[in-house]
């Protein structure tokens, strides 16, 4: 089938992304077909596949980026000093960076059940990476005898669940600003180990 007159896959490849983040995460994953993502896109259900070969293909490539940019962010910034001024800096980058992805947080920790094994084994590994750059500084914290944690790994998913769950109920324009926010959860997680 031709392509739609005005079309550019450099907009369209792009826009389908957009497009399926969107309702992955409004709907959720097995809610959606890839004809209502062509739909909602505007090009022929068939299009999609000059894209993408499947659903699942979309969905992982999503998270996959997503966890990229997120690793790749962190690259960049300056976290740095004790293990106490480095948790607060990553509480802040993570309250941060995530804020400004709500469905792409949303995709990447709720629809993992909907991955196909060999999919969710790669973007494990990814999260594994993330995980443990905040592991480490836990870890850190302990031998500088700053944090009292009985477990390290335990400590980790902890902070990161309360981290991430700010997009649940943070909206634009609320009675606190998101700088405003970011203090208080970093204040949050060094009182969660004990700092």
């Amino acid at each position: 089938m031709a392509r739609k007159t005005g079309s550019h896959s450099n907009i369209t490849g792009p826009r389908i992304r957009e497009v399926a983040l969107s309702l992955f995460a409004q709907q959720g994953f097995a809610a959606v077909s890839m004809r209502k993502i062509a739909s909602e896109v505007g090009v022929q259900a068939g299009a999609l596949y000059l894209y993408t070969p499947d659903k699942q293909t979309l969905l992982f490539d999503l998270m996959q980026s997503h966890m990229d940019e997120l690793l790749a962010a962190f690259d960049i910034v300056e976290i740095a000093g004790s293990a106490r001024a480095r948790l607060e800096q990553f509480a802040r980058f993570h309250i941060g960076f995530h804020m400004e992805r709500p469905d792409a947080v949303f995709v990447a920790y709720m629809e993992l059940r909907n991955l196909e094994p060999a999919n969710f084994t790669k973007i494990e590994e990814l999260r594994r990476q993330y995980e443990s750059l905040l592991e480490n500084i836990v870890k850190a914290g302990q031998v500088e005898g700053i944090f009292d944690v009985p477990d390290s790994k335990l400590a980790t998913m902890a902070l990161i669940a309360m981290l991430t769950g700010v997009n649940t109920w943070y909206r634009e324009g609320g009675r606190m600003s998101r700088a405003e926010v970011e203090d208080v959860y970093a204040q949050m997680a060094l009182k969660a180990v004990g700092a």
